[in-house]
């Protein structure tokens, strides 16, 4: 049984995951969650440059294999000006380091736990072995562990692999060229240990990508969106233990981040750029546009979804993107007079939470970069015609009989000792995710392509392969998934990381 009661599924006064019906938000309205207010004044937006997370660096290279080590340790970020934010980082900087790995090469990453609390790795979209995917029961504990430290987490039988101190995580990267990010996954902590920052970007790269014409270097920028709220020290705002159930649609900060910086600037060329945009936000939700003032607003070109490079480019008005997901995009800033002032807005949030970043045009520059016509000759699509296994996956609040509410998948909580499917390693499913709120769905180690929203055809950010899709309200999403690479147990779960926290996970074996 966890600290919750959860598991016995009873009504103890001291489970603190099931709330009363009054406890709850309204249900599904355009908010994912509630706001949770900075104690201290808030910095002036595009009052600071835009930073670029380092790039990590191997240790050695032998035999096909990149080895790297990185310590998950506390750091002090200057965030708010004047003010020193304590951040548990991957070598001790939020967001992480970036990982630049190549498709087909093996790369592990040996992690150094040396904060005072067990952590989980998990590389988001990775095609992964199950004992290096990052299971929310597979536990790094401290270097300096107390005696019998262990985990009270949600319940069943399935302790998971635990290491104390150092764990590797190997990852051969049989998968194309595609934005991944790795980010923390310990059951019943991810949403406060992500918010602290443990989470950074992984790129793969691969030939077919080389050979494209696209922006490259400095005009190929990672951005990591994700919201913040702040004590009046400069230390980040949380609810305290567990108090996120006091937020149980999820918690939202009122300082938006870009690379761990507050409404930062980015000087660019009047050139084409890529952006690679992760939304690593708990529960916020973007809707991003290009707002060039006096009436005028620029556009996308999306070039590639979470599996990595679309068949072809697509224009996009605005980018809609839920958390854990990411899309790669070119905004051609040539279209733009030099001196022009492009502020990249969420029309999602409401008042100083609707800017995000602003671009300044501030020179010419040598282009030879495009978007062609043919993206990718590799890009497979899936038939929706051919005979598959169906499964159905319902994310829900569900009212159990002692007038209590949880989020759950199939009416159940999650328990490491329930499998909810079993498909062949080499298949291709129809799964159903239906909702009754914004949930982004997120599935481990398998990608698929959405193919239905209720019934209609999906929607054009829909486009490509995708590991997470966000299933809005009462809204059934077919996806086809294909499950390559391992056999093994994994997961599927809400992406909203307090959902997630609060049991709506979910667990299948490939066989």
């Amino acid at each position: 049984m966890n600290r919750r009661g959860l598991l016995a599924l009873t009504a103890g006064a001291g489970a603190a995951i099931t709330v009363g019906a009054a406890g709850w938000s309204r249900v599904a309205g355009a908010s994912t969650g509630r706001v949770l207010a900075s104690a201290g004044p808030l910095p002036r937006p595009f009052g600071t440059s835009l930073p670029v997370p380092p790039v990590a660096r191997p240790v050695r290279s032998e035999h096909g294999t990149d080895f790297y080590e990185v310590e998950q340790r506390e750091g002090k970020a200057e965030i708010l000006p004047g003010r020193k934010t304590t951040v548990w980082g991957y070598d001790g900087v939020f967001p992480g380091p970036t990982f630049a790995a190549r498709s087909g090469r093996r790369t592990v990453v040996q992690v150094r736990n040396s904060l005072t609390v067990p952590t989980v790795t998990h590389l988001h979209g990775g095609v992964t072995p199950p004992e290096s995917d990052g299971y929310p029961t597979d536990l790094l504990l401290p270097v300096r562990c107390a005696p019998g430290q262990t985990h009270d987490g949600m319940a069943g039988a399935h302790r998971g692999r635990t290491a104390v101190g150092y764990r590797g995580y190997e990852y051969p990267l049989p998968q194309r060229a595609a934005t991944l990010w790795y980010h923390d996954h310990r059951m019943d902590f991810s949403a406060p240990q992500v918010w602290r920052g443990l989470a950074g970007f992984f790129l793969v790269s691969d030939q077919e990508e080389d050979r494209l014409p696209l922006p490259r270097g400095d005009r190929d920028v990672p951005l990591m969106l994700c919201d913040r709220s702040f004590e009046e020290d400069g230390s980040f705002r949380y609810p305290s233990h567990h108090g996120h159930d006091a937020f149980p649609d999820g918690v939202l900060g009122d300082v938006q981040l870009v690379n761990g910086a507050p409404w930062p600037v980015l000087e660019v060329s009047a050139a084409r750029y890529r952006f690679r945009l992760l939304n690593a936000s708990n529960a916020r939700r973007y809707r991003l546009r290009l707002d060039a003032g006096d009436g005028a607003w620029g556009r996308f070109v999306q070039i590639g979804s979470d599996g990595g490079l679309l068949a072809a480019p697509q224009p996009l008005d605005a980018v809609d993107i839920a958390p854990g997901e990411r899309f790669d995009v070119v905004v051609d800033f040539s279209a733009f007079p030099v001196g022009s002032r492009v502020t990249l807005l969420n029309s999602a949030a409401v008042g100083g939470m609707r800017d995000v970043m602003r671009f300044h045009v501030v020179r010419r520059e040598k282009d030879d970069s495009r978007v062609p016509d043919r993206l990718s000759t590799s890009f497979e699509a899936l038939s929706p015609g051919r005979a598959v296994p169906v499964r159905s996956f319902d994310f829900r609040r569900t009212h159990r009989t002692d007038e209590r509410q949880m989020w759950t998948i199939n009416g159940q909580p999650f328990n490491t000792d329930r499998v909810l499917a079993a498909p062949r390693l080499g298949s291709v499913e129809r799964w159903r995710f239906s909702s009754d709120f914004h949930h982004p769905v997120h599935v481990h180690l398998a990608q698929f392509q959405v193919t239905a929203r209720g019934g209609r055809p999906p929607r054009a950010a829909d486009a490509g392969w995708k590991d997470t899709v966000d299933v809005r309200p009462y809204e059934v999403a077919e996806v086809l998934v294909r499950f390559t690479g391992y056999k093994g147990r994994y997961m599927l779960h809400c992406h909203n990381l307090e959902h997630e926290d609060m049991a709506m996970m979910a667990a299948f074996q490939v066989t």
